[in-house]
């Protein structure tokens, strides 16, 4: 990958950005998408957007979720013990001692999620996975006054792991679920304003808020930028390891190339324009399917303003919603450099309508 490219990668991963409380990793995201854009901006909640071409036709969104999952803080009990709640889907049973950030007014607190030591529980009886309610953050205090100089409820907490290596072209995130979206999002506009010559289309990147709690963003910005076209990418499950039922799940691999799904939201023509491009240019890609609906923000793009074309693209992603998400840099590489060849290959006012 492209170091400079990395870096920002690097960069936006590493940012804590929960459901509710984006704009640092907004702001991440806007300074490096805006030397490629003809103007930037954002809105009243937050969502980002950077746009090239804004007389050209047809208008063409990419989007993806800049929020995370995260935890916040619902109590505090005399002792300074600090209860919460989930921000987002958990897993409880992999929070216990879990190193994490609580993200107050006054800066970043460490915290540890606590958990009882193995050879004091009671190995006789079958242990039940605890509900989050039940977990607790120790932040090295004695009372909820001590506790309270530091955070407050309402708080959010993100897990302090960050962006490596794993091996080779294989990274680990707490937060590929989606930052990975916003960067393939950015790495389009890029590539676009490079050839922007050539582009009949107007783009639109954009980073949106709130996914992880109701695809809240994505609702807001299908309406006011009334895209002709929304493309939005998202993770997709891998399923590459050793526990995945694949008659279920499919197979889906790191770096064999973005999962373009069929069924429900994803409109036919779109994808099918999509798909013709990545086999013209020799872009790997994975099959999937949304037979009921897609999971991302293309669930709440694709009904605005009477029905907009929209198609979701993932990237593939092992342990999706854990602090160890695993992806494939070339998975995101080959994403950026299709879509950038789909828009290039649009006619002017092109449209996506189904014949009948």
């Amino acid at each position: 990958m492209r170091p400079e490219s990395l870096e920002f990668l690097t960069k936006l991963l590493n940012t804590p950005t929960p459901s509710s409380d984006e704009a640092r990793g907004q702001r991440v995201w806007l300074d490096y998408v805006k030397p490629f854009a003809d103007t930037v901006e954002t809105d009243t909640y937050g969502n980002a957007l950077a746009i090239l071409n804004p007389k050209g036709s047809p208008k063409i969104m990419v989007e993806g979720h800049a929020d995370e999952i995260a935890f916040q803080i619902a109590y505090i009990d005399d002792n300074g013990f600090i209860y919460f709640s989930g921000v987002g889907g958990h897993d409880p049973s992999l929070a216990s001692g879990q190193r994490v950030h609580i993200h107050g007014r006054h800066g970043e607190v460490l915290g540890v999620i606590g958990a009882l030591a193995i050879h004091m529980q009671d190995r006789s009886k079958k242990q039940d996975t605890p509900e989050l309610h039940d977990l607790f953050i120790d932040i090295g205090v004695s009372s909820r006054k001590e506790a309270e100089k530091k955070v407050a409820v309402g708080d959010l907490i993100t897990y302090t792991v960050g962006f490596q290596q794993l091996n080779g072209d294989i990274y680990i995130a707490r937060a590929c679920d989606n930052r990975i979206g916003t960067f393939v999002a950015a790495e389009v506009m890029r590539l676009c304003a490079k050839s922007r010559g050539k582009i009949k289309a107007q783009v639109v990147a954009a980073s949106a808020i709130g996914e992880e709690n109701g695809l809240y963003g994505a609702e807001m910005l299908g309406y006011s930028v009334k895209p002709d076209a929304a493309i939005v990418i998202d993770v997709g499950q891998a399923t590459d390891i050793p526990v995945t039922n694949k008659k279920r799940f499919g197979d889906t691999r790191l770096g064999l190339g973005p999962i373009l799904s069929r069924g429900s939201v994803n409109h036919p023509v779109l994808v099918k324009r999509l798909e013709d491009i990545a086999v013209k240019n020799k872009i790997a890609f994975q099959r999937g399917i949304d037979p009921r609906r897609s999971g991302t923000d293309a669930d709440a793009i694709f009904l605005q303003r009477g029905g907009i074309a929209t198609a979701a693209i993932g990237v593939p992603n092992r342990y999706m919603h854990t602090p160890v998400e695993a992806v494939h840099l070339k998975d995101l590489e080959n994403l950026a450099v299709w879509l950038t060849h789909f828009i290039l290959d649009l006619k002017p006012n092109e449209a996506f309508k189904v014949k009948i």
